[in-house]
């Protein structure tokens, strides 16, 4: 059986190995709370720290994105204080240039591992080191595929381009490296084999790797992560809602969910969209779940995609779990007379529709339909 190559945030082994200490560029736009760092000493770092602080400066924040138009543009709590609205999926809380690379910089100086100098041994922990997130790797000097390696680090100028990420596979850094040898072939084909596949990694893109932020043509190789069993994936319901309501009149939506934990939620404005696999907790999905309505101009054709809705919240209330329960989410009122889609779909972590265990479930979602007048 193969071992899981996902590693959670908090295993020390997690970002190992050389060439993840090169890939820290891409990675972390999206990590933590915003950390100020008024000075690293150098006499501190070895040369892989300083090249992947290099590769700090060289991050940028994403910037503001379309917000919806009715909705507040901070952080908010309902249902008498309990449950946390995130407008936007976070977008309207921005993180500045300055903000990132500083957070970079202390999450480097807090998990990236000395560079061990010398041949043979263990190649910084070993073992399959592919977290999947979203950087892409760029090839460390030195070092073979799987073979000799002397601890050399890759040069400043290589940790700040783009180049093809592991994307999930076996980190040639990895395992017991004692100096000679190549990697042996795969012994099993890739899944998806003979069904002729276009891709599965961000190798054969000539798209940018995705950085965190809400932009798009980009090639996004973080990992999807863990999906539970079918009896375990989330669902969700719309209970109650308004058939018709008048403008700018505020109602509610009665949104309940199951096998949903909803204790996870990474503003996109931070650099937390698509970075995150998804994580279970006793089987279930932890992350929270969306709540958005928007006004349609035909009810015979789908609508544009890019248009900011007219409402838009994240739901996250360290609530949630194999029971289904209900959380009221309140609208402040729609603008223009029509018909309204109000729509209610969970997400993980980092913003996506759970994965389920077959591809005849119906995932985590609900629309309704609302006369606007």
């Amino acid at each position: 059986m193969r071992r899981s190559k996902y590693r959670r945030a908090n295993d020390s082994k997690w970002f190992s190995g050389r060439r993840r200490i090169i890939a820290v560029a891409a990675t972390l736009a999206a990590f933590g709370g915003i950390v100020t760092v008024t000075q690293i000493s150098s006499a501190s770092t070895n040369d892989g720290q300083k090249t992947a602080l290099a590769a700090c400066d060289n991050l940028k924040a994403g910037g503001q994105t379309k917000l919806s138009t009715n909705t507040r543009r901070t952080d908010y709590t309902t249902n008498g204080g309990t449950v946390t609205q995130h407008p936007d999926d976070g977008g309207a809380d921005v993180a500045t240039t300055a903000q990132v690379r500083a957070r970079c910089r202390e999450w480097v100086m807090n998990n990236v591992a000395q560079t061990t100098k010398g041949r043979g041994g263990k190649n910084n922990g070993g073992g399959n080191n592919n977290n999947g997130g979203a950087a892409t790797s760029a090839p460390a000097t030195g070092a073979a595929s799987g073979g000799a390696s002397d601890g050399a680090s890759a040069p400043a100028s290589e940790a700040a381009t783009t180049a093809p990420a592991d994307n999930g596979g076996n980190n040639n850094n990895g395992g017991n490296n004692n100096g000679g040898g190549a990697t042996a072939a795969p012994t099993t084909a890739p899944p998806g084999a003979g069904l002729g596949i276009l891709t599965n990694s961000c190798d054969t893109s000539n798209l940018p790797a995705h950085d965190g932020f809400q932009k798009g043509d980009r090639c996004v190789s973080t990992e999807f992560g863990e999906v539970g069993s079918a009896a375990n994936n989330p669902s969700l319901l719309i209970t109650a809602a308004p058939r018709q309501v008048n403008r700018n009149t505020a109602f509610t939506l009665q949104v309940s969910t199951r096998n949903l934990i909803r204790d996870r939620f990474l503003a996109a404005g931070q650099g937390g969209y698509y970075v995150e696999s998804s994580v279970l907790q006793n089987g279930l999905v932890r992350g929270h779940f969306h709540t958005a309505c928007r006004m349609l101009a035909s009810l015979t054709e789908a609508p544009a995609p890019d248009p900011v809705p007219a409402f838009f919240v994240a739901t996250e209330d360290s609530k949630g779990g194999a029971t289904p329960d209900t959380v009221s989410i309140q609208v402040p009122g729609l603008p223009q007379a029509g018909t309204a889609q109000c729509a209610s779909w969970a997400g993980d972590g980092s913003h996506r529709i759970p994965m389920m265990e077959r591809a005849n479930q119906t995932p985590a979602f609900d629309v309704v339909k609302i006369r606007v007048r």
